[in-house]
């Protein structure tokens, strides 16, 4: 009997059914279980160069680290970043004004964690540049992250695995494309509670296995969401999505659908007469057969998620509240979101950041705050907290929630 017991315990630890650590308490989707630096060592950004000690580039190209930030500002890049795995940056630590990293893209890999940070491309950056790119990696979560002025896509995501974003900002794609994202064969990926707005096009693109849940798309220009319109078999669940049309919209909100799109849709609503109210009809599954969609009645990833799942109006509440790297939303995620609240009658699709003046000067930042031993966590916060200030290693202890001290510090600093 004992044996047989033994037996069910090591086949339920096989099948992945023990519950894993969250990446923070909130996170969902299949991205939910990437650790990133957890158990590594501290980084501290503590300048804005583009490069060199100190800087957002160095803390990034080693593997199992947290980064913290003393400073905030502008960090402008000419060369794109390329991380390296199993790494989290925590953008909440910054002070005000927060993080911008702009003038190029950062490619991320496998296992990272980012947090309440703002990238953003430029129209400077080669011209098949995307701002974001997360290929061939397994496990990555963004959380509260603004994508901007990317000059073909935005984001990038292909040949990935376990993927999440989350109350992102994916907008104002530039020329020549103006595209939101290429999503090209993944499989596990979760975009919810995420604000599409002002991309011509692919909001996102999804030749991938995807669940899009409680989107907002703003202002897309030719096309809104788009299938993957290929040879190869999709899996597209969409639900309770809202598609607002702004002044630059077709009624195309939906696109590019062949019979290889496998489409399971419920609840999604959209909004086309631009007449400033929120005011939507149902989308029916005749809005993607006609597109060419192959049409499920059951969905293909969301039995296998966990996403808390609320109505298209609560959704778009929820993303005007949240979208972005909302701790400190600067002037151009301020100016998107008016855009978005007019409901139609303002926003615009730009073919340069210099039509809106460019990425405006922010007063740098620096953090108030002593830690004497670099363990990342404030020295007031240890001594609250009955830690030892001068020992860096007790930032690494794991409570009974399986945070670390360290986590636990970073994941309190999110709570608005």
């Amino acid at each position: 009997m004992m044996k047989r017991f033994l037996f069910l315990i090591m086949m339920v630890l096989g099948n992945g059914a023990i519950a894993q650590q969250l990446a923070f308490p909130g996170a969902e989707g299949f991205g939910r279980f990437a650790s990133g630096g957890r158990g590594g060592s501290i980084y501290h950004v503590t300048n804005l160069n583009e490069a060199g000690p100190g800087s957002f580039r160095d803390a990034v190209s080693k593997p199992k680290r947290t980064i913290v930030f003393d400073v905030a500002g502008v960090i402008k890049i000419t060369d794109k970043i390329k991380a390296a795995a199993d790494i989290t940056v925590a953008g909440q630590t910054a002070p005000a004004p927060g993080v911008t990293v702009y003038g190029n893209g950062i490619s991320l890999s496998g296992n990272s964690i980012v947090r309440h940070m703002r990238f953003r491309g430029s129209i400077n950056m080669p011209r098949g540049g995307c701002t974001l790119v997360a290929d061939s990696l397994d496990k990555l979560m963004l959380d509260h992250v603004s994508i901007e002025w990317g000059r073909w896509d935005n984001l990038h995501i292909k040949h990935s695995t376990n993927v999440t974003l989350q109350y992102c900002l994916i907008a104002e794609s530039l020329d020549p494309q103006c595209f939101g994202a290429l999503i090209e064969r993944p499989e596990f990926v979760t975009i919810h509670h995420c604000l599409w707005a002002d991309n011509q096009s692919r909001n996102p693109k999804a030749k991938a296995k995807i669940e899009y849940v409680n989107n907002v798309v703003y202002n897309w220009g030719t096309s809104g969401f788009v299938g993957g319109h290929s040879a190869e078999h999709h899996y597209q669940d969409l639900v309770n999505n809202y598609f607002i049309a702004g002044p630059n919209s077709t009624d195309n909100f939906l696109a590019m659908f062949t019979a290889t799109d496998h489409v399971y849709q419920r609840g999604n609503k959209v909004d086309l007469n631009k007449d400033g109210q929120l005011n939507g009809r149902e989308v029916t599954i005749q809005d993607f057969g006609e597109k060419g969609a192959s049409m499920l009645s059951k969905p293909t990833l969301l039995t296998k998620s966990n996403l808390k799942i609320s109505t298209p109006e609560q959704a778009y509440q929820t993303v005007i509240a949240q979208a972005g790297a909302v701790l400190y939303r600067d002037a151009v995620d301020q100016r998107l979101l008016a855009y978005v609240i007019s409901l139609g009658t303002q926003g615009k699709i730009y073919r340069s950041e210099t039509e809106v003046n460019g990425q405006p000067d922010i007063t740098p930042g620096r953090l108030n705050k002593t830690d004497k031993d670099g363990d990342g966590i404030p020295d007031a916060w240890e001594q609250t907290h009955q830690l030892n200030a001068s020992n860096a290693e007790d930032a690494q202890l794991i409570n009974s929630a399986g945070y670390s001290n360290l986590e636990e510090y970073l994941n309190g600093l999110t709570k608005k």
